[in-house]
């Protein structure tokens, strides 16, 4: 029943059918413009999850203590992006080599992994972990993990739509991690 102050477009959105795609990719900050633009894709929500603390603080994941990994899950329309190409837009955000952690981040909680929601999402997350493998790309194996989905816990307000929030310290962030070189020398143009 639709009540009374919802938009049309958000009664609309209600209606679709909907997946959650989650993604480790590192400090989670620089993982969410990378899905945020495109078609299809409707939220995109920094948070925790695959560890054993329950309602984590973003304080006690940094520690490393949690077992969290800082994640963004995703809420997409498979009808406009499927989750084939939402993997293809994970893959080149991340150094998949890399167990201690992303560029200047380091720590457990900041290891890659992909968390899958269902049966076909795991079976399509090794495909295309085995076509990283085989690309050539990397001399170093591939060890991102593919992992069931566990609880997802929203991180706080301030870490959400980051990029947009807080641009300079972003930017600056990002520029100093050595991310954006990078994706630069292992993904674009091959």
């Amino acid at each position: 029943m639709v009540k009374w102050h919802q938009k049309k477009e958000d009664v609309l959105q209600l209606n679709k059918r909907t997946e959650k795609a989650t993604f480790a990719g590192g400090c989670f900050w620089c993982m969410v413009k990378p899905f945020d633009q495109w078609d299809g894709v409707i939220s995109v929500t920094s948070g925790y999850s695959g560890g054993h603390v329950k309602n984590p603080t973003y304080e006690q994941v940094k520690t490393g203590t949690t077992g969290h990994y800082e994640v963004v899950q995703i809420v997409f329309d498979p009808d406009v992006i499927t989750y084939k190409q939402i993997l293809d837009i994970y893959w080149p955000q991340i150094d998949p080599t890399d167990d201690g952690g992303q560029f200047h981040d380091r720590g457990s909680q900041y290891r890659t992994a992909i968390f899958y929601h269902t049966e076909a999402q795991k079976q399509l997350a090794e495909a295309s972990k085995e076509e990283v493998e085989k690309s050539g790309r990397f001399s170093k194996p591939i060890v991102t993990k593919i992992l069931p989905a566990k609880p997802f816990y929203p991180a706080e307000e301030n870490h959400q739509q980051f990029y947009k929030k807080n641009p300079k310290v972003y930017h600056e962030d990002r520029m100093k991690s050595g991310r954006d070189e990078f994706i630069r020398s292992h993904w674009e143009g091959k």
